[in-house]
């Protein structure tokens, strides 16, 4: 699955208006181009930025705006005031947009020309009070938006900018997305589950399920050629241990593990979907829980959960498209177990069998062992320690009356000691602003155990999503406290309540 976020378009529309006289109104649009076009060819933004013919009154204003909700490639726009632009005249506009918006407030020239500065200099260049003129009117319009401010240049800016476009492409990527439930929720569960017609009409994506069966048939009819393609590519690409090499004791379950993902990957490819979710609780048909075939699919950008947790694949992958290209991957995780070593207090990750071998610090290893859950044979999987390195915990949950995403900062560290009996991928880190206030924020928050775990994404990068989606955000980073923690979740309570 390829995420190619080069073919996504970010309008970038200037205001001013018609009162400055055709010459000005020239350079403001020579100026609003050159602007366009530099960031569309900066190396650190990875979409197309568009340059639009500069709005002067209400009606270019509806019109572009309006253009922008109905084409296809356009996940946002970049609005900046290079001269004074009433605000009146973008209300109209400004409510029927349905995509992103990030106000760029900035000016053309950097510096202040001391020496030269005339009166036709600062009839031009008005940012300083033309943004603030639109800026009011949506706030006044309780219009969600990123403001970035400093000069066009400034890499700072450029890497602020960097960060909205890709969530803005995550939300794109989310509108009309499906993911796929192998099953239902594991039994009795209560975070993993949620209300999915409530998850559609606010953020775009369905979430619809089949039963175990329907995929067993695809898995069934993979034929035997396509198994030796894959099975070639298992020994090009990784270490196989002893017992699954041809000839070895566990070499069947190596070709079932190939059989499910091939299977998988037709039934995801004709549906197409984004993600999926299974659990070891309904597996009838199959012959081993899938392992390695969710490790490498995700690997290729899907997203994926175990349990029949729908919300998490939907992060995942939406995390996978705002980090397309970036150093390091967002995987599926778990809190698995604590090390509580008052001087080394650490959190090891994992989860069972499906963790991204994409987060594997070297060549990860095709092993079998025994599951020990789900009573199935024994599945295959890749068996590696992750990276380390400055990285966050997500998690999306359901609270009944609205969505909550809670992000917790964590810093990974290198997995040092041998773990010769836990034979899975696993994970070290350590979480902010320590192990007892993150963890405990984390619980007073209602956090799941599932996660996506990032390290290619900062928070910025989930709050500005956030803020797209409309969604509850709650960070827990160096600066949280418990009692500002459990405030803050009293105001959100209130806010949201009053919002409805």
């Amino acid at each position: 699955m390829n995420i190619d976020l080069n073919k996504l378009e970010v309008w970038f529309v200037t205001g001013s208006q018609d009162l400055y006289g055709e010459e000005t109104l020239k350079q403001v649009a020579v100026h609003a181009e050159e602007v366009a076009q530099y960031f569309s060819a900066h190396r650190e933004i990875p979409v197309q930025v568009v340059y639009k013919p500069i709005v002067k009154n209400s009606e270019e204003i509806y019109s572009t705006l309006t253009a922008a909700n109905t084409a296809a490639n356009c996940i946002g726009v970049i609005t900046w005031m290079h001269t004074f632009s009433p605000a009146k005249m973008w209300i109209r506009g400004l409510q029927a947009l349905q995509k992103p918006l990030l106000h760029l407030h900035t000016q053309y020239n950097r510096d202040i020309p001391w020496s030269t500065m005339d009166m036709d200099f600062m009839n031009l260049n008005q940012s300083a009070h033309g943004d603030r003129e639109f800026g009011h009117i949506v706030t006044r319009l309780n219009i969600g938006r990123k403001v970035v401010t400093g000069h066009w240049k400034d890499e700072e800016v450029i890497a602020r900018i960097n960060v909205w476009v890709r969530a803005a492409a995550a939300w794109h990527d989310w509108q009309g997305a499906k993911f796929v439930r192998f099953g239902d929720n594991m039994r009795y569960v209560a975070v993993t589950d949620g209300d999915k017609v409530s998850a559609e009409a606010e953020f775009g994506f369905s979430v619809n399920t089949y039963a175990i069966g329907d995929l067993v048939a695809v898995v069934d009819a993979v034929t035997e050629s396509e198994i030796n393609m894959l099975l070639a590519d298992y020994e090009a690409t990784y270490d196989l241990a002893p017992n699954v090499v041809e000839g070895g004791e566990q070499r069947q379950s190596l070709v079932e593990a190939a059989r499910i993902e091939l299977g998988l990957r037709k039934f995801l490819v004709s549906g197409n979907y984004k993600g999926f979710t299974d659990t070891f609780e309904d597996l009838h048909g199959l012959v081993q829980l899938p392992g390695l075939a969710v490790q490498r699919l995700m690997a290729e950008g899907y997203g994926f959960a175990g349990e029949g947790d729908w919300k998490t694949p939907a992060l995942v992958r939406a995390c996978k498209v705002m980090g397309a290209g970036l150093p390091g991957t967002t995987a599926f995780m778990e809190d698995y177990t604590y090390h509580f070593d008052p001087a080394n207090e650490m959190v090891l990750g994992s989860h069972m069998l499906e963790v991204d071998p994409a987060l594997a610090a070297d060549k990860p290893r095709i092993e079998v062992h025994p599951l020990g859950i789900g009573g199935k044979a024994d599945p295959a999987r890749l068996v590696f320690d992750g990276l380390s390195g400055p990285a966050l915990n997500a998690s999306l949950i359901d609270l009944g009356t609205r969505f909550r995403l809670i992000v917790n900062k964590v810093v990974g560290v290198d997995v040092k000691e041998e773990l010769p009996k836990l034979p899975v991928a696993r994970v070290l880190w350590k979480p902010l602003p320590d192990m007892k206030t993150a963890c405990s924020a984390w619980i007073y928050a209602g956090g799941a155990h599932h996660t996506a775990y990032s390290l290619s994404l900062t928070p910025e990068y989930l709050e500005d999503f956030a803020r797209i989606a409309g969604l509850e955000y709650v960070a827990i980073d160096e600066n949280t406290t418990l009692t500002h923690l459990e405030n803050q979740l009293k105001w959100n309570e209130l806010y949201f309540l009053m919002k409805k």
